[in-house]
């Protein structure tokens, strides 16, 4: 089996291409967390975009880390930050977010580890999620304090419904791998990573004599709606995510979280 390099520039993403199948597999790459922050997301949505340039059949999207698929987003791009480089990061994740859900060629998420909040979020952007037992995955900011933003909550409700999401997210549940399988957060449990990819690689395997374009239309009539709305509202979501995360009250806790995972190291 040959695999090519597609993206050999990238540093915080790796991709491979599958030269029998076509399908690429997209690894992020950033110790200790994958922790998205402007650059991650930025290369994110670049490779995305490039794959879709180059017609593959589909996109394996998993994690360089032992136990960690994301940890989410980057928490030293919100504690104390710039106006300037709070709304240049948040206009990434917008743009990474729009990229995953809406491409025009299938994708897969292979959660190789622990994957809360953007991790989750990158996951539930894919449409087919295959997770290797003993890990976590759930939209948890109630958690730490924040409200998710409401195509966070649009894409988990595209997922598990409504009222599973309205328990999920007010209660910001981290679910286990099983619990996940049961919600219907997650399609296919797996033993290991390789083990992930290898199921990833099946789920392709469904669209076998579709006609691509049909499928990619199909999609879009699906997640067009809820994409839409981002874009509306996308600098009214950007200004109020500004807004909220220089409030004293936001701040401290993410002082408070920042202190707890130093107590931890």
């Amino acid at each position: 089996m040959t695999y090519r390099s597609y993206s050999s520039g990238n540093k915080l993403v790796a991709v491979s291409v599958n030269e029998k199948t076509g399908i690429a597999t997209v690894t992020m790459q950033r110790p200790p967390v994958n922790g998205l922050n402007y650059e991650l997301l930025t290369e994110l949505k670049s490779t995305l975009d490039e794959l879709g340039s180059a017609k593959v059949k589909g996109a394996i999207l998993t994690s360089s880390l032992k136990t960690i698929f994301s940890g989410g987003l980057d928490i030293m791009e919100m504690y104390q930050p710039k106006p300037d480089r709070a709304k240049a990061f948040w206009t990434a994740l917008q743009d990474a977010w729009i990229t995953l859900f809406s491409t025009p060629y299938p994708t897969v998420a292979a959660i190789n580890g622990h994957s809360p909040a953007g991790g989750c979020l990158l996951s539930l952007s894919c449409e087919y999620r295959i997770m290797v037992n003993n890990y976590t995955i759930g939209l948890n900011e109630t958690k730490l304090g924040i409200i998710a933003p409401f195509w966070f909550m649009s894409s988990m409700k595209n997922t598990i419904g409504n009222r599973e999401s309205e328990l999920a997210l007010t209660s910001g549940t981290l679910y286990s791998t099983e619990e996940a399988l049961k919600v219907g957060l997650i399609d296919e449990i797996a033993e290991n990573k390789e083990d992930a990819l290898a199921k990833s690689e099946k789920f392709f395997l469904r669209f076998k004599g579709i006609n691509p374009m049909a499928r990619a239309f199909t999609k879009d009539r699906l997640r067009g709606k809820i994409v839409q709305e981002l874009l509306d509202r996308k600098q009214e979501d950007i200004d109020q995510f500004v807004f909220f995360v220089q409030q004293p009250a936001v701040q401290k806790g993410l002082e408070i979280y920042l202190q707890s995972l130093k107590k931890k190291q």
